[in-house]
């Protein structure tokens, strides 16, 4: 399934060059502003896979551009664009829902295994949330699954993929559907599965 993208930089050159590299490797680009506000627009609009971030913007800025997409509800994956001076602000990108980031000015071969990974660890977070929903819902009390209960199995999960990524040089996002796929067809949590491959009981 082609990804489709927002593009939001106010430097035209750079836009200009993202959209070219996002079309030469197979994505489709639903929108393009170089303004935060517009960018938040264009998310609402075409509810794409994946929307760019510049951090330095009129209208809004990145973050606060992320923070407003975050709170549309919509699953989209947030990739920010940063200059190397500012890579303090990256705790603050990741509290307003950004999934990773690129610092410029970056090279062709990096944009691609970024987009990888903000969309890898949104699709962990969103299985994650409805695995949890799941859980609730077919326990009969009803009760929501803690915060705390999240926490580790995304701390457990995070731990699995590493291991599925070193030992066996798997991405990822090939990682993850490891865990996911084995945890559907064999009924199980993705917690459970993870402790499989920390244990070393489990192996693709």
């Amino acid at each position: 399934m082609t990804r489709r993208v927002v593009i939001a930089e106010d430097e035209a050159i750079i836009r200009l060059d993202l959209k070219e590299i996002l079309l030469d490797e197979g994505y489709d680009v639903v929108g393009e502003t170089g303004r935060g506000d517009e960018a938040v627009d264009l998310v609402a609009a075409h509810h794409p896979d994946l929307v760019i971030l510049d951090v330095k913007m009129p209208g809004s800025d990145g973050l606060a551009a992320a923070r407003a997409i975050r709170d549309l509800d919509i699953k989209v994956a947030v990739l920010i664009l940063t200059a190397f001076s500012q890579r303090n602000l990256i705790d603050e990108a990741r509290d307003a829902g950004v999934a990773a980031y690129l610092v410029k000015p970056f090279q062709r071969i990096e944009l691609i295994p970024a987009i990888d990974q903000a969309v890898a660890r949104c699709e962990q977070e969103w299985a994650i949330a409805a695995e949890a929903e799941q859980a609730s819902a077919s326990d009969g009390n009803g009760q929501p699954v803690s915060a705390e209960d999240k926490l580790e199995t995304r701390r457990l999960v995070d731990g699995a993929k590493g291991i599925l990524m070193e030992r066996f040089g798997l991405s990822e996002s090939a990682a993850f559907g490891f865990i996911q796929k084995t945890a559907m067809s064999t009924r199980s949590r993705m917690i459970d599965v993870a402790r499989q491959v920390l244990e070393g009981t489990l192996s693709p």
